[in-house]
């Protein structure tokens, strides 16, 4: 074995150190001669005869050296060097079609790496935790829903599993319901306001992240009202702190009073790009789980851990049999019925329709890249018939010549491939950079050792496919013809016309499936914009403005709330102001809603989405009332109970009545003095569901307080006249997280607008790859036929007569292929039926129009060479020879 691996290290050797191993050969050869011709001097011959015959026994020297050459050395690379050498010199003479090539593959290798980096963060690789295929996520009732109180769990059922489970190491948990800019930060330079999000004690563990500096948390910093503590996101500590090596242990001074730094988080660990992709995560604290956080509800996202070898359907199984047993001894719980996915489902499952459709779509695209590089691979070679069979002609074989011109293909794909992935790196940056986008772990796309390794098999791949079919027309070309002056309108030519119509066919099919799939899309995606949300976003902005902690009774916290909305009503430019804990497509909790006196069955118990406002609010947001009144500021504690529903569920609880007027038995009996329309709180495609609201002055059942305004103003000068306004009773309000509620809409289709403007771009390539496809097939008929248009044109062929038989032909290939390209677009948009909204995977309107745009553009790529040709003369077309 180890003199087998000598040997062909020795080879290696040798291929690379070819002129030094030439000239020893030469030398020792030359030594040999002499010496053979020595002995026969000595035997008598003359000088001239002795070297004579001192040759005969050696042969031909050139000879000799090639054996020397192939049997020392690995003759596959040095041909191959002499079919790159070869095809490098083909390509140099030929260099704006090697340049049109590798711009070609490399947009189509860079699009495919670019969404390959995107597949492979999110699908293939594992999440960035310690054994993460270890790692579930348990949901309560069903995972899938907006209602964050319906799939989040409560304290005692969270602490009972995971004492009991058997299938899972430990378990932690997040607070699922923390909101942005809920820690404000105010001793320290200007106020700013920081999303924290309470964490079981063990949560950081449990995921495997470790702290750069400091530690977890204590267990004393885990009770209810312990010691402040945070951990900082490894962002915050260097822009808001500066890398401050000292910080862990120095006191920050919050709103609530001071905590202090025990822990950093590593560069590497990123909780929103996991967990709440498109939002920022700041700081971390301790979430208590004790009775009293237990009474708040439903309020925990769990991560558990399993065992080793435990599957989750056996974790399911015991999770729903402890869940049974829960619910017979507490009954005074929540309900709970555990769901266990993989935490890797939770995280990108509902993604993984859309990155099968944009994968789909890059793999069109290459294609269509393949056929149109054949296409003009097979063109070339008709010009180049007569230098490959004056190379057949000098011995070269079919293999041979085959092989070289996969070699100028692989070369092309190569160099494309090289491009390619400097756009992906572009690409991929581009990517990161999109923190609005709500698409998790889009931050952590990047170029790997696998995204690599698939540019280069792309790469290989697209040379081999787009290089075979001209490769092996070698095999037919006809050496007496080729060889011949005259060759312009040669049979070889006319005889594989059928070849170059089939791949313009293919790519006109191709460019159909996706402008089909763009197209429905896009469809999809302007309906969901153009949903009536039920609120008017434009114009209007939103600022946290939480009493502080110095308001510690409901009058005073009702004070400062008529305080605020007195003070920012009296703005110029300020057309409408109001208060919400909730605003639209934010986070959302479910209360029970009944009508009084009616006996609900649990199944039918009817559950709504509460929103605790002031007065002003629905004129703020653009919020119609249909019925009744508005809330008023006389609306207040110690008044009468008053609630407002919307139109769902006014007519949920009482079909075909007047609302107004009926008793809600909510926190306390309430009556209903109006009715909204239907808001898109949870998403722009899900209907709105029950929704009530709540006078903010007769409940503190409320986390944060965003105040809403319409307003002409800019967000900056907004926010300077915000801070202005109300710095004689809040001064140290922060205004660098107000945001417009555009905002807030583009974010919640935000997935769906990245999956169209991708798709769509695709498409786009597809039909500029497809008419260059066009243009180039008809272009290269008209220069095959100038002898035959001269003649019809001299026999009485007008231009026009020309010009139409040449645009027949070209629709006529179009309209094959879309024939094809629309059955398969059929079977393709039945598969994009579940990402389609408004609209039917048969949509006769993105059929139409991509059939007209098909038309359109094959038309356009056809008139140029039409027009070229209806204006060739015919004495000059006849002179060619």
């Amino acid at each position: 074995m180890s003199d087998a691996i000598r040997a062909f290290f020795a080879k290696i050797h040798a291929t690379f150190s070819k002129p030094q191993l030439d000239g020893d050969f030469n030398q020792e050869l030359d030594a040999h001669i002499d010496l053979l011709t020595a002995e026969n001097e000595k035997a008598g011959m003359a000088p001239q005869e002795a070297r004579r015959a001192a040759m005969l026994p050696i042969g031909g020297r050139e000879v000799l050296r090639e054996q020397n050459r192939d049997g020392r050395g690995l003759p596959f690379f040095e041909v191959l060097g002499q079919d790159v050498r070869y095809a490098m010199r083909t390509l140099q003479r030929d260099y704006a079609f090697a340049i049109f090539a590798i711009l070609i593959v490399g947009l189509g290798v860079g699009a495919s790496s670019t969404i390959f980096s995107v597949v492979n963060t999110l699908l293939i690789h594992s999440l960035p935790f310690r054994e993460a295929d270890r790692l579930a996520w348990v949901a309560n009732h069903d995972d899938a829903t907006n209602d964050m109180s319906g799939k989040t769990t409560q304290v005692d059922h969270f602490l009972d599993m995971r004492a009991k489970s058997q299938s899972f190491e430990d378990m932690a948990a997040y607070m699922a319901f923390y909101g942005v800019g809920d820690a404000k930060l105010i001793g320290d330079g200007e106020p700013e306001r920081f999303t924290s999000v309470p964490v079981s004690q063990n949560f950081f563990a449990l995921i495997g992240v470790q702290p750069t500096m400091g530690r977890y948390f204590s267990d004393e910093e885990c009770k209810f009202n312990g010691p402040g503590a945070v951990m900082l996101s490894n962002a915050i500590w260097q822009s808001k702190f500066g890398s401050d090596p000292n910080i862990v242990g120095r006191a920050l001074l919050f709103d609530g009073g001071p905590k202090t730094v025990v822990g950093v988080l590593p560069k590497s660990f990123d909780f929103s790009t996991v967990f709440t992709p498109g939002s920022r995560v700041d700081i971390f604290e301790p979430f208590p789980l004790t009775p009293e956080t237990n009474k708040w509800g439903n309020t925990l996202s769990i991560v558990g851990r399993m065992k080793p070898g435990v599957t989750l359907k056996s974790a399911q199984a015991e999770a729903t049999v402890l869940a049974k047993l829960d619910k017979e001894v507490h009954k005074e719980r929540n309900d709970f019925e555990p769901k266990v996915y993989a935490l890797t489902q939770h995280v990108s499952g509902k993604l993984r329709p859309a990155l099968f459709v944009l994968a789909t779509a890059v793999g069109v695209v290459m294609l269509i890249v393949c056929a149109n590089l054949s296409n003009l691979l097979l063109a070339r070679g008709a010009t180049r018939q007569k230098e490959i069979a004056i190379r057949a002609t000098l011995g070269a074989g079919k293999l041979r010549l085959i092989r070289q011109l996969l070699t100028e293909s692989m070369m092309l794909s190569c160099c494309g491939a090289l491009v390619g992935l400097l756009l992906a790196l572009v690409g991929t940056r581009v990517l990161t950079h999109l923190t609005s986008v709500s698409i998790p772990l889009l931050t952590d796309v990047h170029i790997d050792f696998s995204v690599l390794a698939f540019t280069v098999f792309i790469a290989l791949a697209t040379g081999m496919i787009f290089g075979l079919l001209p490769a092996l027309q070698v095999r037919d070309v006809k050496l007496h013809d080729s060889l011949k002056d005259s060759n312009r309108g040669s049979s070889q030519g006319r005889g594989h016309a059928w070849a170059r119509n089939a791949l313009v066919v293919s790519e006109i099919a191709l460019a159909c499936v996706l402008v089909v799939g763009a197209g429905l899309l896009i469809r999809s995606f302007l309906r969901v914009i153009d949903v009536n949300m039920g609120f008017q976003p434009q114009r209007v902005a939103a600022v946290r403005v939480d009493p502080n902690s110095s308001y510690k009774t409901q009058e005073q916290k009702n004070a400062y709330f008529t305080d605020v909305l007195r003070r920012v009503s009296d703005l110029q430019g300020i057309d409408g102001a109001g208060l919400s804990d909730a605003l639209p497509l934010g986070h959302n909790r479910s209360w029970g809603v009944p009508a009084k006196g009616v006996q609900y069955t649990p199944e039918a118990f009817p559950y709504g989405f509460p929103r605790i406002i002031s007065e002003g609010y629905f004129r703020a947001m653009g919020v119609p009332l249909k019925k009744g009144r508005d809330f008023s500021a006389r609306d207040n504690k110690g008044t009468l109970p008053v609630i407002i529903l919307n139109e769902t569920c006014a007519r949920n609880l009482w079909p075909g009545e007047d609302p107004i007027g009926k008793i809600v038995a909510e926190d306390v009996d309430r009556t209903v003095v109006g009715v909204v329309g239907d808001v898109h709180h949870m998403a722009l495609e899900e209907a709105s569901g029950n929704e009530f609201y709540i006078p903010i002055r007769q409940t503190q059942d409320y986390g944060s307080v965003d105040l809403a305004v319409r307003t002409s103003m800019t967000t900056t000068d907004l926010a300077a006249r915000l801070r202005e306004a109300l710095r004689p009773i809040e001064p140290d309000l922060p205004t660098q997280n107000l945001r417009t509620m555009q905002m807030m809409v583009d974010r919640a289709v935000s997935p769906r607008k990245f999956v169209v403007v991708l798709l769509g771009g695709f498409a786009a390539f597809a039909l500029v790859l497809a008419s260059l496809g066009i243009y180039a097939l008809i272009s290269y008929s008209v220069n095959q036929r100038t002898q035959e248009i001269g003649i019809r044109m001299a026999l009485g062929a007008s231009a026009q007569m020309l010009q139409r038989g040449i645009l027949l032909h070209t629709l006529g290939l179009t309209a094959i292929g879309v024939v094809g390209g629309a059955a398969a677009s059929w079977i393709l948009a039945r598969a994009l039926s579940g990402m389609l909204f408004g609209v039917r995977p048969g949509d006769p309107l993105t059929f139409t129009a991509m059939v007209v745009i098909l038309a359109t553009v094959a038309g356009l790529a056809g008139y140029l060479p039409a027009r070229r040709a209806s204006r060739i003369e015919p004495m000059s077309a006849l002179r060619v020879s």
